[in-house]
């Protein structure tokens, strides 16, 4: 079979990777367009300061920027090396950085990079510069450094050049041309160039690209400062381009890297100055290159007023030559990677920094040739991850202009944005406001955490307090919301889940060749299962329920979900998929007492006979015509109660009004969090991704090898009997304490795996952790320590589910 035609839009960084990993792995018909004289063709590429720091809260990201470590420290341009791995160090100036130091410590530890934690003398030694007075401590990588960005550009292209790819200069993308859905060519001012596949990698150009296929890419060029001094005095005779690591000083928003006697300034600061793609200056029209605007020095005067403070020997320079430089940010700061929802063979390697840029492209690489990404979990990246609302230009603007004022800012896990709210919100939001929820943000719904309104229940419980970081964004109240789920009954909001409808008369067929479990089942059965990859991997795990003969509704993760299942309808038009989210609400009502409420406000019968676990049924209650599923994602009785938006009101009012009586309370998301953790329910996202397939994450129970094929279906065969890691229970030793995600968990004295969802169990008395570990710690009784901002903390594994393990509560 031949290889398709592929052209890749953009010579940065990105594309280069993209021509070298596509070449190496045996593809030739390759083009590479470039607008601009490569390999500086004016991007961002062609100023980027080339700092390579490894530390991120994301997994995947500290991954590709290894790769790519690893990748450029193995490239050369006539001997000249395209990485100059002098290490990378993080100073803290204020108490709240040191403990945010331990904090990025535990990731990269967890992600498998070496760092280490630094006295204020040591800090100090590794970087003598520094005013001793101001330092307090350091987070030290060996293997960080700075990227020669536009040599490597040289390098990987020379090298796809010379396995056959073309690499064309000059050469301006003026359209590109669709036929049946398919890309068909690019259209350039020399020509036209026939293409199966184009992958755009075109930078802060990348939204005026896309949108020639009808594409929208939310990603906003911004400015960014960078200067350079005079020649510093403690620098001079300097032989070598870098010699001191490479440096970070967060708490004022600013890098620095050497250039032989002089240090670059990177600032974060200043103001957002956003630039639209479509305003960025042509090639020929730019005083010094497209993505380098005019240095507006008053906005880097605080930066060079912080830099004197922290390196005194600055003060023996001046300020000399500087630079707006353009890079583009995303709403949530992850790249955008993945293959246009409308256009086939329209992909996009779009907002990736240099940091990341050879991991992203042999990402790319493998998504192309393998049909799937083996060495990254890319669910983070996807570019089909949005939902319609974060496309908006207001939406993009804005958030992507915050997380440019946050780039460097010590941000919870559950820090919600405080701009552009709320946005979504649930027929059941003015209600939840008079309780006096504390809402968090999900997928842009208004979720309550918790309701003020219960303060009154944490009065006589013993409920152990977190300590300050663990505390923020938390109350007693969740505390006691948790156990009046557990001693009678609650309302959960849980609009926010993804809905999808799947109908037609190829409905059976369609789902059953997707995913993992048997839903050709009877009219109100629901099946719990999965979504693998063709490698086996888990895709999503979602709840499949048959309303109908050729109808089904979809328990979702969301919108990656929705864009699975539609790239794989039928041809023929016998199957459909709509998202019915938005039109619809649920409210999750749990408890011992919840048949009691609900059954009299209906003449359906909810009783265990007649409603068994895991069955669905239309139903009324009162005026309210209902889907009910008799689910449970914290392990009491109850039901998932769904109707359309304009009733919900009406529906959260009968519920409640009915409930006096039985004890209901609303409740919020940090109780649901607990509970579902003392029943070992998993999260996708969270808990496992794309990187586990369902044996490892304990969820082989949700697949049927025996129903007939399914995607996934022979790899994982092939993987069942050949784990090395599991998705392990851990419970604290110490009763009052408690972990939040993504900590390193250590035996032996050295890192064997990480935290993915933690809280306390409120009903078991202990924090919760559950972890990746390797299979021979996974014995019941097993020891292990989490390390937490560098405490060490013993934690036990533990039997699951925690809680009513004979499922007695949740069947009664």
């Amino acid at each position: 079979m031949l290889a398709p035609r592929v052209v890749v839009i953009g010579g940065g960084v990105v594309g280069a990777a993209v021509v070298d990993e596509l070449t190496a792995r045996g593809w030739q018909d390759i083009t590479l367009l470039e607008q601009g004289d490569l390999p500086a063709p004016g991007g961002s590429t062609s100023h980027a300061p080339g700092l390579v720091f490894q530390a991120s809260g994301s997994k995947v990201m500290t991954e590709l920027a290894r790769y790519t470590v690893e990748k450029f420290c193995s490239l050369d341009v006539a001997g000249e090396p395209c990485f100059l791995q002098v290490g990378g160090l993080e100073v803290a100036t204020t108490p709240q950085r040191l403990v945010e130091l331990g904090r990025r410590h535990g990731w990269l530890t967890a992600w498998g990079v070496e760092a280490f934690l630094l006295s204020a003398e040591e800090t100090v030694a590794k970087y003598p510069l520094l005013d001793p007075d101001l330092v307090l401590g350091g987070l030290f990588v060996p293997t960080d450094g700075i990227a020669k960005a536009v040599r490597a550009v040289d390098a990987q292209t020379a090298r796809a050049a010379s396995r056959g790819a073309r690499i064309l200069s000059r050469h301006e993308v003026l359209d590109i041309t669709v036929t049946e859905g398919r890309v068909s060519g690019v259209v350039t001012d020399h020509g036209e160039f026939p293409a199966d596949i184009v992958v755009c990698s075109a930078g802060i150009w990348g939204p005026v690209i896309a949108a020639k296929v009808g594409m929208t890419l939310p990603l906003t060029p911004l400015a960014h400062q960078l200067a350079w001094t005079s020649a510093v005095p403690a620098l001079a005779g300097r032989s070598e381009e870098a010699v001191l690591p490479i440096l970070r000083h967060q708490d004022q928003d600013l890098y620095y890297r050497e250039r032989f006697d002089q240090i670059g300034i990177g600032y974060y600061g200043h103001r957002p100055m956003p630039v639209r793609a479509e305003d960025i200056a042509r090639l020929d029209e730019a005083e010094v290159m497209p993505s380098v605007l005019t240095f507006t020095e008053d906005d880097f005067a605080d930066a060079w007023k912080q830099t004197q403070a922290l390196l005194p020997c600055v003060r023996d320079a001046e300020l000399g030559e500087g630079i707006n430089g353009l890079f583009s940010f995303t709403t949530d700061n992850m790249p955008l990677i993945g293959e246009s929802p409308e256009v086939k063979g329209f992909w996009v390697a779009e907002a990736v920094w240099v940091t990341h840029s050879a991991g992203v492209g042999r990402a790319v690489a493998e998504l192309l040739v393998d049909g799937h990404c083996s060495s990254f979990d890319l669910h983070e990246c996807d570019v089909n991850r949005f939902e319609n609302h974060q496309l908006s230009p207001d939406y993009v603007l804005t958030r992507d202009c915050q997380n440019f004022v946050e780039v460097y800012d010590i941000l919870h896990p559950l820090q919600p944005a405080e701009n552009l709210r709320p946005i979504r919100t649930s027929p059941f939001y003015s209600r939840q406001s008079e309780l006096g929820g504390q809402f968090l943000e999900a997928n842009g719904w208004e979720r309550p955490q918790w309701y003020e309104a219960n303060a009154n229940l944490v009065a006589g419980r013993q409920l152990p307090t977190p300590d300050p970081w663990a505390a923020r964004y938390w109350s007693p109240i969740v505390a006691a919301e948790a156990q009046v789920t557990r001693e009678t009954v609650a309302m959960y909001d849980m609009t926010a889940l993804k809905r999808l409808e799947v109908t037609g008369p190829g409905a059976v067929a369609f789902l059953q060749e997707l995913v993992t479990g048997n839903i050709d089942k009877s009219v109100g059965s629901v099946t719990y299962c999965l979504l693998l990859d063709v490698d086996g991997g888990i895709r999503s795990d979602i709840t499949v329920a048959r309303l109908g003969r050729d109808r089904f509704q979809i328990g979702a993760n969301g919108n990656l979900d929705l864009d699975w299942l539609s790239r794989h309808l039928p041809a023929h038009g016998n199957v459909q998929v709509r998202d019915v989210t938005p039109g619809t609400c649920c409210i999750g009502l749990w408890g011992p007492r919840a048949r009691d409420l609900v059954q009299p406000l209906t003449t359906t019968d909810f009783s265990n006979a007649g409603f068994k676990y895991f069955r669905a049924k239309q139903a009324y209650l009162g005026t309210v015509p209902v889907t009910a599923m008799r689910l449970s994602y914290v392990g009491e009785l109850g039901w998932e109660l769904y109707t359309s938006a304009d009733q919900g009101a009406q529906l959260w009012d009968l519920l409640w009004q009915a409930g006096q009586q039985h004890g209901v309370i609303a409740a919020g998301r940090g109780a649901f969090n607990s509970l579902r953790l003392e029943k070992g329910y998993r999260s996708f996202g969270t808990d496992m991704t794309f990187e586990h397939d369902p044996y490892e994450a304990g969820l082989g129970f949700a697949v049927k090898l025996d129903k007939g094929d399914f995607v996934g279906k022979d790899a994982l065969l092939k993987r069942k009997d050949d784990l090395s890691r599991a998705l392990t229970c851990l419970t604290l030793s110490d009763p009052d304490r408690v972990v939040l995600g993504k900590e390193p968990v250590f035996s032996g004295g050295g890192c064997v795996g990480y935290v993915t969802s933690a809280a306390y169990g409120y009903t078991i008395g202990r924090g919760i952790a559950y972890a990746w570990l390797p299979v021979e710690l996974t014995q019941l009784g097993t020891v292990v320590q989490i390390d937490y901002f560098g405490e060490r903390l013993s934690a036990v594994v533990a039997a699951e589910p925690l809680v009513d393990p004979a499922m007695e509560r949740i069947r009664g």
